[in-house]
């Protein structure tokens, strides 16, 4: 390996194995007709690349592109089918909520534990104690077990120790999509202090925001193959064009009278950034520009979101809620959707768009999942929404 880079992955295949049938009967039916073969995807296929020293490689891809993949093979705790991964250095990973973490234990006793399978001394990480602890604001609740402890408090312990065993590689996978604004700031000001320092990072998240803002390259996957690596305002341009590409293979469905066009949407956060991921609950924005062929009176401007599955969760319009649009001169035009409290659950959705006349009679535009959105929940619920209750006994 270079004496430059600290990461080489060359021609990493991941290949996974899917059994035919789930149940123990049709598993046994499935192996005497076919034997022990099965049927198998790769989720990566003949990767390569390679990181320098202090460099900050972002990872973007649609939902199934590899991405926790990958880490996971930095990481060691997934091995490739078949290529090979060298690393320079102690590598710590946070690749998922509590990985790593003893539910039975204490959180004082899973930092030790964290730090003897780093190969760390119980001395040095008695050193380090009160940092990650301080770090993670958890001074009142770090001698209980960690099975009491909320999805928040997972990831602030988390977070908290892989960054202060102080590694020379540091993997990261959407630790930015849980925790409050405070966390998320104190996450963003420690990954800057290990840049300004040389530390080398791998980061995964769907904050494409933060992703173009910290990275020095990205890279593109798009089911298990690098579609590309580089600079990453041109990088994000290409995944977003992945993304409206996949959108358009879902549905791709729109028709109208030609009257009206919807032209482009955009998703924005409470900031005003373009974003294609989101916490549940959080302020969201639609902002659709349209264009008009020739005069319209009050044309009518509804949507609706669909699920994965295609079921409509929720839909309204200009009418329903008895907003004049007006009448609409010939041109481009431009309106936003402001959702203050989108209360979907963790999952993938869809905006849908239409513009009709108020009579209905006419449809001048409508386009199936316009937009995609993913939705980042903590809470674990039944179907698409969250709603907070409270029971009174």
């Amino acid at each position: 390996m270079n004496t430059e880079n600290v990461i080489q992955v060359k021609n990493v295949t991941k290949t996974f194995k899917l059994a035919k049938s789930q149940s123990l009967k049709g598993s046994l039916v499935d192996f005497i007709k076919a034997g022990s073969s099965r049927t198998t995807f790769d989720a990566l296929h003949d990767v390569s690349f390679t990181v320098k020293k202090g460099e900050i490689l972002g990872i973007i891809g649609v939902n199934g592109a590899g991405k926790s993949t990958l880490l996971s093979i930095l990481a060691e705790t997934m091995f490739p089918t078949s290529g090979s991964v060298e690393s320079a250095g102690i590598v710590s990973s946070l690749l998922e909520l509590g990985a790593g973490f003893h539910s039975e234990l204490t959180g004082r006793e899973n930092i030790f534990l964290y730090g003897s399978i780093m190969g760390i001394s119980h001395q040095k990480m008695a050193e380090r104690f009160d940092k990650i602890v301080e770090f993670a604001g958890l001074e009142k609740f770090i001698d209980q077990p960690v099975k009491h402890y909320s999805s928040g408090m997972y990831v602030r312990l988390g977070f908290a120790v892989a960054v202060e065993v102080d590694p020379d590689i540091l993997l990261i996978d959407e630790v930015l999509a849980v925790g409050d604004m405070n966390f998320q700031k104190k996450c963003l000001a420690k990954l800057n202090e290990f840049k300004e320092r040389g530390k080398t990072m791998l980061i995964i998240s769907h904050d494409i925001t933060v992703i173009q803002r910290i990275s020095d390259r990205v890279l593109v996957l798009d089911a298990g193959k690098i579609i590309n690596l580089g600079e990453p305002d041109k990088m994000v341009g290409e995944y977003e064009d992945i993304s409206r590409k996949k959108a358009g293979i879902i549905s791709s469905k729109e028709w109208g009278n030609g009257e009206i066009t919807i032209l482009n949407v955009n998703v924005l956060n409470k900031s005003g950034e373009m974003v294609d991921m989101c916490d549940s609950g959080s302020e969201v924005t639609l902002e659709v520009e349209y264009e008009v062929v020739k005069t319209v009176e009050e044309p009518v401007f509804g949507f609706s979101i669909v699920n994965s599955g295609g079921m409509i969760l929720f839909g309204n319009n200009t009418q329903i809620e008895c907003q004049t649009t007006g009448v609409v001169q010939p041109g481009k035009h431009k309106y936003t959707l402001t959702f203050d409290n989108l209360p979907l659950a963790d999952g993938e959705y869809y905006f849908s768009l239409a513009i009709h006349s108020s009579d209905h009679a006419t449809n001048y535009y409508r386009i199936d999942r316009a937009a995609s959105l993913y939705v980042k929940g903590t809470k674990r619920t039944e179907g698409d929404l969250y709603i907070k209750t409270k029971w009174t006994m």
